[in-house]
């Protein structure tokens, strides 16, 4: 979940055959997938600090937009399912069985990422937020470097004139997949802590200008883990 800094169109490639080994895992793996995870989550004990300030603008359906580890997706997505928000699905091979667990979570999606298809992502991103949906964004996603924070999620809510929103969560008991990211799945019974940053609007009124906040906000990242960890 991750949005090109540049909003240049980026042409439509052809559409390829479909893959047989994503066709089994979107007919079987995805069906499984939703019921594991439903059942492992309900024995999840969550613990949120900090979520008053963007739950009231959730309420105001006033939009903004939540940035948060690509590594984190996972319990973060329980966290935030059910209220409505956009989030951003890469064009990978594995993005539609994402994009479909998502769905069964009450998320909406929008499909693009920073190497394939970005231009259109972000802008479809902007218009997610001017049609007043929140939207939520990795800006180490979709494929690394791990922690570093990438510029598009800034350039989204600067020209959707909306403030951003670190999230950050702390698991006790974990597996974490052999993947770049080190995709946490919190283990049954696991305890979610889970903190938010305040609404924090992105400076500047150019691509260049929100690139220059990204040293700003990934530190704002980094106190919201610490948060998350107290």
């Amino acid at each position: 979940m991750s949005a090109s800094e540049s909003a240049v169109h980026t042409p439509r490639k052809t559409a390829k055959a479909p893959n047989p080994k994503l066709g089994w895992k979107v007919r079987i793996g995805v069906p499984l997938g939703i019921v594991f995870l439903r059942l492992l989550s309900l024995t999840w004990r969550v613990r949120e600090r900090g979520d008053a300030p963007w739950k009231a603008r959730l309420a105001a359906k006033q939009p903004f937009v939540f940035v948060l580890w690509h590594g984190q997706l996972l319990p973060l997505a329980h966290v935030l399912r059910r209220t409505g928000i956009s989030v951003l699905i890469s064009d990978h091979r594995d993005g539609e069985v994402i994009a479909r667990i998502l769905r069964s979570m009450g998320y909406a999606s929008v499909r693009g990422s920073t190497t394939r298809g970005g231009g259109r992502a972000l802008l479809g991103l902007i218009r997610e937020l001017k049609n007043g949906r929140t939207v939520v964004l990795t800006p180490d996603g979709p494929r690394g470097p791990v922690g570093v924070f990438q510029a598009g999620a800034l350039v989204a809510a600067q020209r959707a004139g909306v403030p951003v929103v670190t999230v950050a969560v702390q698991v006790d008991r974990a597996w974490r997949l052999n993947s770049w990211d080190r995709f946490i799945v919190p283990k049954p019974f696991a305890r979610l802590s889970v903190a938010f940053g305040e609404p924090t609007a992105v400076l500047g009124d150019s691509v260049r200008a929100a690139a220059e906040e990204t040293e700003r906000f990934a530190a704002m990242l980094r106190t919201t883990e610490e948060q998350a960890r107290a």
